[in-house]
C-alpha cells in the first residue's frame, strides 16, 4: 500500500515556508527565470518570457496564443501584450488562417529564429549552473518528480472536469 505524503503530516500542522514543497519550487522557478532574464537581457535584449515565446512559437510546440496562456500559465491579456511587444519588435508575425478567419496563427521572423536558436543554450547553462553538484542520478530523480507534480495536476483536472483557467475556483 502507498502512502500518501500530506502537509499537515509533515510539521505537526503548522506551516514552515521554508519546508513548503509549493514555496521550494516557486524560488527555484523565480530564481531560473531571473538568471535567464540576466542572461537575455544582457545578450538578446529581451526578457526570458520572450525568449520563451519566441522559442515555443519557433519549435512549434504554441503557434496559437492560446497555447502560450496555457503553457506560461498566464490569461490572454498577457499574451496578447507579450505578442504585441515580440511583433513591434519585429520578432513575432500573427498570420490570420484562411480556413478559419478566427484563428491566428503566430510566427517567428529570421531575426526571431535567431534569438530562439539560442535561448537553449542560455537555458542549459543556466540550468547547469543551478544543478552544479548533483549527479545525473539526482538529475533524474528531480525531473522525475516534477514530471509525477504534473501528472497529478492532469489527473485531478480530469478527474474533476475542471479546466486551467477555473482551476483555482474549483480546488
Amino acid at each position: 500500500m502507498t502512502e500518501t505524503f500530506h502537509l499537515s503530516s509533515a510539521a505537526g500542522g503548522g506551516y514552515e515556508m521554508g519546508e513548503n514543497v509549493g514555496y521550494l519550487v516557486a524560488r527555484v522557478t523565480s530564481t531560473l527565470m531571473n538568471l535567464v532574464t540576466q542572461r537575455t537581457q544582457a545578450e538578446l535584449d529581451i526578457t526570458a518570457t520572450q525568449g520563451r515565446t519566441l522559442y515555443m512559437v519557433a519549435s512549434g510546440r504554441c503557434v496559437l496564443a492560446v497555447e502560450l496562456a496555457r503553457e506560461f500559465g498566464i490569461d490572454a491579456s498577457a499574451v496578447t501584450r507579450l505578442i504585441d511587444r515580440l511583433a513591434q519588435r519585429k520578432l513575432l508575425t500573427r498570420e490570420r488562417s484562411t480556413a478559419d478567419r478566427r484563428v491566428v496563427r503566430l510566427a517567428v521572423t529570421p531575426e526571431g529564429q535567431d534569438i530562439a536558436a539560442r535561448m537553449p543554450v542560455i537555458f542549459n547553462e543556466v540550468l547547469d549552473r543551478l544543478l552544479s553538484g548533483f549527479t545525473p542520478e539526482e538529475v533524474g530523480f528531480l525531473k522525475n518528480m516534477l514530471r509525477r507534480l504534473l501528472v497529478n495536476h492532469a489527473d485531478f483536472i480530469e478527474k474533476n472536469h475542471v479546466t486551467a483557467t477555473n482551476f483555482d475556483r474549483k480546488s
